[in-house]
This record gives C-alpha cells, sequence and structure tokens, in this order.
C-alpha cells in the first residue's frame, strides 16, 4: 500500500513540474534571433542564449553572459527579435547589466526558437519595411534625383578630432526625411565636445574606389544629392568598410607613403 501511495506520489510531482515548465515557456513571443553589441559592432548570440535559458529564467545579462565585448568601451545592448501572435516582428533591447526575464517567449526554457525567420536589420523590420516602401517608390522621379549621387557612404562622424561620435545612424533618418538639412547639435542630439565648434565629417566611396571625406561645419547646411542612395538609406552598413580615421584614408596613405 505505502508503495502505490508513493508511486502516485511521483506521478503527481512530475505533473505538477511538468505544468510549472509548461507554464514558463507558454510566452507569446517566438524568438527570431539574438544580437548583442552596438548598431556598428554586434554578434549573433542566439546559442548561447539557448544555452543560458535552459537555466534560468531570469539573469543579469552582459559581456561575461555571451563571452564577448563586441564593441570595447561602448555600452552593449541585448537585442532579441522575434515574431508575435499577430505575425510581426518584434525587437526586445536590454541594456547591458539589466536583467533579462523570459518569461514572455515561447519555448524559452526549452530551446525551440531561434531557427524563425529574422529580418536581418539591427533596428528591427519596421526600417527594413521604411527602406522597402522608399525603394519601390523609387520609380518616381524626384526618387530617383534623390539617390544618384556619385559617392557611397561609409560612415558620418560629428565632433572634433579629440572627441567625435558615430552619427551614421541619425543621418539615415534624416536623409529619409530631406535633401538637405541645417545641421548642428540639436541635429544629432548630442554636443561632443562643449565648448568647441564641431563638424560633420561624411565618408564616402567614389567611383574609383577611393575614399573621400566631406566636411560640413556646424550650423551649415548639408546636401545629400551627391551621395548614392542617399534617400534610401542604404549605406553604412557593416560591409562598408571605412578606414576609421577622423582625418579619413588620404592621411593614412600619406604616412605609408613617408615610412617608404
Amino acid at each position: 500500500m505505502i508503495k502505490k501511495h508513493f508511486t502516485l506520489f511521483l506521478i503527481v510531482a512530475l505533473s505538477v513540474l511538468t505544468l510549472i515548465a509548461a507554464a514558463q515557456d507558454a510566452g507569446e513571443y517566438l524568438i527570431l534571433s539574438a544580437q548583442y553589441g552596438t548598431e556598428q559592432n554586434h554578434v549573433d548570440v542566439t546559442n548561447t542564449l539557448k544555452i543560458v535559458a535552459s537555466h534560468d529564467q531570469r539573469f543579469r545579462m552582459g559581456n561575461r553572459t555571451f563571452g564577448v565585448d563586441p564593441d570595447r568601451g561602448r555600452v552593449k545592448v541585448l537585442r532579441i527579435f522575434a515574431r508575435g501572435p499577430n505575425g510581426q516582428e518584434r525587437m526586445f533591447e536590454y541594456r547591458e547589466g539589466s536583467v533579462l526575464d523570459g518569461g514572455q517567449f515561447r519555448g524559452w526554457g526549452r530551446g525551440e526558437w531561434g531557427q524563425g525567420d529574422w529580418s536581418g536589420n539591427w533596428n528591427g523590420e519596421s526600417e527594413r519595411r521604411e527602406e522597402i516602401r522608399y525603394e519601390e517608390s523609387e520609380n518616381h522621379a524626384d526618387g530617383r534625383r534623390r539617390d544618384e549621387g556619385e559617392f557611397r557612404i561609409l560612415r558620418a562622424q560629428y565632433g572634433t578630432d579629440r572627441n567625435h561620435v558615430d552619427v551614421t545612424r541619425r543621418l539615415k533618418q534624416l536623409a529619409r526625411a530631406d535633401l538637405q538639412f541645417e545641421m548642428g547639435n540639436g541635429t544629432f542630439g548630442a554636443d561632443p565636445d562643449p565648448g568647441r565648434v564641431k563638424t560633420l565629417r561624411i565618408y564616402a566611396r567614389g567611383p574609383q574606389g577611393h575614399e573621400r571625406m566631406f566636411e560640413f561645419r556646424e550650423g551649415s547646411v548639408v546636401d545629400g544629392s551627391q551621395f548614392r542612395g542617399w534617400g534610401r538609406g542604404d549605406w553604412g552598413n557593416r560591409n562598408d568598410h571605412w578606414s576609421g580615421r577622423w582625418e579619413g584614408e588620404r592621411e593614412e596613405h600619406d604616412r605609408d607613403e613617408r615610412r617608404r
């Protein structure tokens, strides 16, 4: 009799544990992909996140969690791209050092996710839809005029030689709205070097394949007509290799010449 009661107890206990596990994994969103880093430098951490999720529903996240620091010296974020019940992609962002709760994600602890069709856009599917809509409108004469420039933008930096910030993403937003605009601290929402006159430096690649730097002084007007794909914003991506120098590729070339 005791053995039967013990067996019944085990069956009930296992059933309860199964129900609890199922409840923990019954979130609303199915994860498609997980990326960790910054807009300029980020890595896919989907598989690592699965391992962490199998042990914890809630955890504090940072470089140690994923064993990598994709952009040293800058605050990173974890972006989880998931599909909701309406079929739309949604992006969840967690700042480095914050606590992540997997309760809202379906199959979290089981790791039955990460094989979905992610848009591949760091800023989410909504930005990708904006790009597609603009591309469709290219057939209009004005669309063609805006985007037939000679130079392809690689990066955009704002500030001074000693203190400057990457404003590529913000420039894309401005480019979609205006062919020309007056530029300053208010434009980019930052003053990287208070008390000094700043410049916007746009690094672009020309038809000959060489990098060229365009400089716009704080308060001047930026005209995007000379840049290819200006209004579409299909530039300044990870595959667009910039020399990484505030002074541009030319200074690096001059140094190489002096070494010879």
